[in-house]
């Protein structure tokens, strides 16, 4: 994609740390239930043709960024490797970092349901990532990156504690281009999502912010561009669902 000069939106939504975390601590409860519902199931699919693209070794390390509960951590440790995992101390080790503390508490306690040891959560900012310089072989971050307040700190912090050669991929929601399908989906994303939101979850916010955050949010060529200025390589887009998701795929 040809490189173009980072815009400015107007009317951004507040992505202030503080308001960020409360408003996802008003919501983790319900969390997962809302984006296996909301996606139709197909939010499964994205994790893991985000996960194949990094393609973990067994020892490898990784870092999610924006972990929330937890689920693209998981994703990276399928149930197979578990007796793999457990006969050494070695083994692919996966360390979530968020800022929003109620989330991290009910992505502990589903680790605690399913007897998942390969997995650590640390309370943390996407822009001081608490891990050291290359210490990592692959980051990932699902559908959060948009909710960073300054989303190229972010990107350097990322380059910082990936390990030479190691990859980075990231989830983050668009818009469909084709005509019907972007009309049905616009529809869905502005009006069902968020009433179907603020039902389930009681937050009469967090649903309304997410279409307003994604509208808000670098497209696709901006986002590259930034990754390449913050020192990434092999920078590409691959547009997922008909252009639902793109997920973002980089390596230091």
């Amino acid at each position: 994609m040809e490189r173009v000069a980072l815009s400015v939106v107007p009317d951004a939504p507040d992505k202030s740390p503080e308001k960020i975390a409360q408003m996802f601590d008003a919501i983790a409860g319900r969390y997962d239930l809302l984006n296996h519902l909301l996606s139709l199931g197909i939010d499964r699919h994205w994790r893991m043709r985000a996960i194949r693209e990094l393609a973990l070794g067994p020892n490898s390390r990784v870092l999610d960024l924006c972990t929330g509960t937890g689920d693209l951590a998981l994703a990276a440790c399928p149930p197979k490797r578990h007796a793999e995992a457990d006969a050494s101390q070695g083994g692919l080790r996966v360390v979530g970092v968020d800022f929003a503390a109620a989330m991290l508490r009910f992505g502990r306690e589903k680790l605690a349901r399913l007897g998942e040891r390969r997995i650590a959560f640390v309370r943390g900012d996407a822009m001081q990532i608490p891990l050291p310089d290359g210490s990592v072989d692959a980051v990932t971050i699902g559908f959060g990156i948009r909710n960073v307040q300054r989303a190229d700190v972010s990107t350097r912090e990322i380059l910082r504690v990936l390990k030479p050669g190691g990859r980075l991929a990231i989830l983050e929601f668009g818009t469909p281009a084709i005509p019907g399908i972007r009309a049905a989906y616009l529809f869905y994303f502005r009006h069902v999502l968020p009433l179907i939101g603020r039902l389930i979850s009681r937050h009469n916010d967090a649903y309304s912010y997410l279409p307003a955050s994604v509208a808000a949010f670098h497209s696709p060529d901006e986002f590259l561009a930034l990754l390449r200025d913050a020192g990434f390589s092999d920078v590409r887009v691959d547009s997922l669902t008909f252009g639902i998701v793109y997920l973002f795929v980089a390596r230091k």
